[in-house]
């Protein structure tokens, strides 16, 4: 049970640390440029995809089989275009009300991607929980990547909310609340992981078919729509390389 609160509360801090730095920087900088956006966004998209291919999928096999595997990308994908599509829905909502005049564009985008960045950090939460039951390195490794690629991701939520007319403090806040639902996942893939090897290998590909759906279905087309330059790719190599360097730690 120690290891258990132990795993929960680092899966909380690092959850909470990457999307508080974010709304910080969000709301610090009062109109980041298109480059600067397209680069995280991209940046984020590389670190996860080296997390994808050289952390979660290689343990994975490791310590189960390729159908186990499979199993866990395909549910951690379907799990992503389920919430995908209930985000879309909530918008749709929010849009039909801001036509009415009931509701600020700008404060309801913010509102949405935060919806989003807390729904995407519960598998983020389980694969650092999993991910500690597999090995302390691995845990860690996971932890410390995520908490980086969320401070993008804090910054995509603070930076329409308060341009929305949100005060800066409440702005900040609402990002480490969101926060808060990776220290969740990670409660429930440490709990799930003491079950079996075969439990840990599907929660952690879990983990990289959301992160996929997130990489190849968000990230990257967001970024291509802000700015259409070298940035964003620059972006997403310099991320996939350190990406490389932290799972050598």
């Amino acid at each position: 049970m120690e290891t258990i609160i132990k795993t929960t509360l680092l899966g909380l801090f690092f959850g909470t640390f990457g999307t508080t730095i974010g709304g910080i920087i969000g709301v610090t900088f009062k109109n980041p440029s298109r480059k600067f956006l397209s680069f995280i966004l991209q940046f984020a998209a590389g670190l996860m995809i080296a997390i994808i291919c050289f952390e979660l999928i290689p343990e994975a096999l490791e310590i189960s089989n390729i159908s186990s595997v499979f199993i866990g990308i395909f549910v951690g994908v379907i799990a992503m275009v389920i919430c995908d599509n209930l985000v879309k829905k909530i918008y749709s909502k929010r849009e039909k009300r801001n036509k009415s005049g009931t509701s600020n564009s700008l404060l309801k985008t913010g509102i949405i991607v935060g919806i989003g960045l807390a729904i995407h950090n519960f598998p983020e939460g389980l694969a650092i929980g999993s991910g500690f039951e597999s090995s302390i390195k691995l845990g860690y490794s996971l932890a410390l990547a995520i908490a980086l690629h969320d401070i993008p991701e804090g910054i995509s939520m603070s930076v329409p909310m308060k341009n929305g007319g949100m005060s800066k403090t409440k702005a900040v806040m609402l990002t480490l609340l969101s926060g808060v639902t990776t220290g969740i996942g990670a409660f429930f893939g440490a709990i799930v992981g003491e079950i079996s090897e075969t439990v840990i290998a599907i929660c952690l590909s879990f983990a990289a078919g959301a992160m996929l759906y997130i990489v190849s279905g968000e990230l990257i087309p967001e970024s291509n729509q802000i700015y259409k330059g070298r940035m964003g790719t620059l972006g997403n190599i310099v991320g996939f390389v350190l990406g490389i360097l932290a799972t050598q730690l």
